[in-house]
């Protein structure tokens, strides 16, 4: 955390802003989607073009030696789940809804919990074991199976919040030695390196405004979360992780705008559930005194 005067007001403003303008990404990403782009190439726009953007960033606090990461290998590993969540999330646009598939995408809290303590060895608790159950209920109420056709999307948006559950879990176990724009920028370049050599085969030259859409999409990304970052920097993650879930409100709103989608009463359902829980356990967090895991910082 920098060492400087917290003024909650301006966490809170960068916050939600930064969640008013994230869903941007899935609006782009579907939009390059339903103009035959494939998916690999939007993912590798995103994190390519998003390494590029946040170099100076990374530059200026860590300088030239400090831009490649002491464990290159590890993060290359962070960087391959990140890849896999957001190219599994891409994906899922191709069948749902932004909103439907972020409401699934919302079981990655609970994932975190659960694998913090497998892997991680941290202790929860039968009330937290409870409300990670819960969380999973609100899932099945959102996906619905046996009562409602299960598209491939609902299982795609799980895997992506499981993907970046796994990642979250690595950046815990690194976390504080160093600034969160370093590491997203290492994650980025990484990751942009990984699918340099996967997009090849699949490669479609864009038109000019496809290229204006890459760049769109990885400005959106690069400085939203730069917002979140800074966000941080004036308030404590305990006040900032609810207002995360304001994102759903802005991708309601994109997903019926662009796409005339609109969330059943079910999925709301759903979403309650899983926030509620994932407050929950982000409150236990607090109470124990482990951090709880700033949100949105590297999402797909």
């Amino acid at each position: 955390m920098n060492q400087q005067i917290k003024r909650p007001i301006i966490g809170v403003a960068l916050m939600l802003g930064a969640m008013a303008v994230l869903p941007g990404i899935d609006v782009i990403a579907k939009i390059l989607g339903r103009e035959g782009l494939p998916v690999l190439q939007i993912v590798w726009a995103r994190l390519a073009l998003g390494a590029l953007m946040t170099l100076p960033f990374a530059l200026r606090l860590a300088g030239p030696r400090g831009l490649w990461p002491a464990r290159p290998w590890y993060h290359l590993a962070r960087a391959g789940f990140l890849v896999s969540a957001t190219f599994c999330f891409f994906l899922s646009l191709t069948w749902l809804p932004i909103a439907d598939a972020l409401a699934i995408f919302f079981v990655q809290p609970l994932i975190v919990t659960v694998l913090s303590a497998l892997i991680l060895r941290e202790a929860v608790g039968p009330r937290r074991w409870g409300a990670v159950a819960l969380g999973f209920v609100g899932t099945l109420i959102i996906i619905r199976p046996g009562f409602a056709e299960v598209n491939p999307g609902s299982w795609f948006a799980f895997a992506a919040g499981a993907f970046l559950a796994c990642y979250f879990v690595m950046t815990r176990a690194i976390s504080g030695q160093a600034h969160a724009m370093v590491t997203t920028f290492q994650t980025s370049l990484l990751g942009g390196l990984i699918l340099s050599a996967l997009t090849l085969p699949v490669w479609v030259w864009p038109t000019p405004g496809q290229w204006g859409l890459f760049a769109a999409l990885a400005f959106i990304a690069t400085f939203g979360h730069l917002m979140i970052v800074r966000a941080y920097d004036h308030a404590e993650a305990s006040l900032l992780a609810p207002l995360a879930y304001t994102e759903m409100v802005t991708s309601v709103t994109l997903g019926w705008l662009f796409f005339d989608d609109f969330p059943d009463a079910y999925t709301f359902l759903g979403v309650a559930i899983l926030i509620g829980c994932a407050l929950y356990i982000s409150m236990r967090e607090r109470a124990r005194g482990q951090r709880p895991e700033p949100q949105g910082i590297e999402q797909p």
